[in-house]
């Protein structure tokens, strides 16, 4: 995508989720110079070693797009930020893998979700909450301190992101149909859903949700909760009592992360930033975030609520120009490249 420039000119960028890897090099006058995309690395789902070399690949080919020798040191520093890294020692195990492949002189690893606060925001303060394959939240205050969860699940206490929410619709739509939960649209919703898979005729079709149950068990049909996660939004859009509980119990535990980061800094009372991103919030309008932007006005009447527009490898990017001391113009040059920076949360 463009020439090489002197190596203490460029950062490598890093945003590495669960579905999949985003890298940019940019240099520092906020030029993006390649960049690639690449499958979910997260060490959780495949392992350490396997994220970096997945990681390796991709900065090859950033250094061949860019149009470096093979030869040459790709950047001055590298910036990651990566789902699963969710405890110092796991940021500390990936810092250590990624220096080890001599990218550059410098590494930082930290969470994806500062990276989309970095992407929402012009100096990576205030708070951010992602609701994609997971949920998180993440927050920095003004004179550095941080808070943040562990994130790992259930074991550490988290509800929602898509694959939750997914597996909740199933749940929901079965009860229903077999007469232990209440009525729902979702019952119809999940049936129709497996019938489009599956087709009308053959062995595997799906004409119940006793069939739907049936197939899953046996492996048969694949069980995708994201794909179940976008017909709990459609249902609920469409005004189904059950399905909106849901919604609205997503609404909730946003807003509960958001105040309790906000609480723990001391910034409930401050003109700061809330980015919302991940594709759960992204992809469904402003049915959650508009939502949430009411619920935290109501105690927070001065947050600034917005929804990150630009991918969170741009976060990643800016994080890295930040360290490097970029020029003054770099990260309106970055967010250019890639498009609006955000926008706000109706409410």
């Amino acid at each position: 995508m463009g020439e090489g420039t002197g190596v203490t000119n460029r950062v490598l960028a890093i945003d590495g989720g669960n579905s999949k890897t985003a890298m940019a090099l940019v240099d520092v006058e906020g030029r993006v110079l390649a960049r690639v995309l690449g499958p979910g690395a997260s060490p959780q789902g495949v392992g350490l070693r396997r994220s970096v070399e997945v990681f390796e690949g991709m900065a090859r080919e950033a250094a061949r797009q860019a149009g470096l020798p093979a030869d040459e040191q790709i950047a001055v520093h590298t910036a990651a930020y990566l789902a699963g890294a969710d405890f110092p020692r796991e940021e500390e195990a990936l810092r250590d893998a990624i220096s080890a492949r001599g990218w550059s002189g410098t590494t930082v690893v930290g969470n994806d979700t500062f990276a989309l606060l970095r992407a929402g925001t012009a100096d990576g303060v205030g708070v951010a909450v992602v609701c994609g394959a997971g949920i998180n939240c993440v927050g920095v205050a003004p004179d550095g301190r941080t808070h943040r969860f562990p994130a790992v699940g259930r074991v550490s206490g988290d509800w929602g992101g898509g694959e939750h929410l997914g597996s909740e619709a199933l749940w929901l739509a079965v009860r229903a149909a077999d007469g232990r939960g209440e009525p729902t649209a979702l019952s119809d919703a999940v049936v129709a859903h497996y019938a489009a898979l599956t087709g009308t005729s053959g062995a595997h079709r799906v004409g119940t949700l006793a069939d739907v149950v049936e197939r899953l068990h046996f492996g048969e049909v694949a069980f995708d909760p994201h794909a179940l996660c976008r017909v709990l939004f459609e249902v609920a859009s469409a005004g189904d009592a059950v399905a909106r509980a849901v919604v609205d119990r997503l609404v909730e535990e946003v807003v509960l992360l958001a105040r309790v980061s906000l609480s723990r800094l001391g910034l409930l009372g401050e003109a700061v930033d809330v980015v919302l991103g991940g594709g759960v919030v992204t992809g469904t309008g402003g049915v959650v975030s508009d939502a949430v932007a009411s619920a935290l006005r109501e105690f927070a009447p001065r947050l600034r609520v917005r929804v990150v527009d630009v991918p969170p490898v741009v976060g990643a990017a800016l994080a890295g120009l930040d360290a490097v001391g970029a020029s003054a113009g770099a990260e309106a040059r970055l967010r250019a490249a890639y498009g609006m920076p955000v926008t706000a949360a109706a409410g």
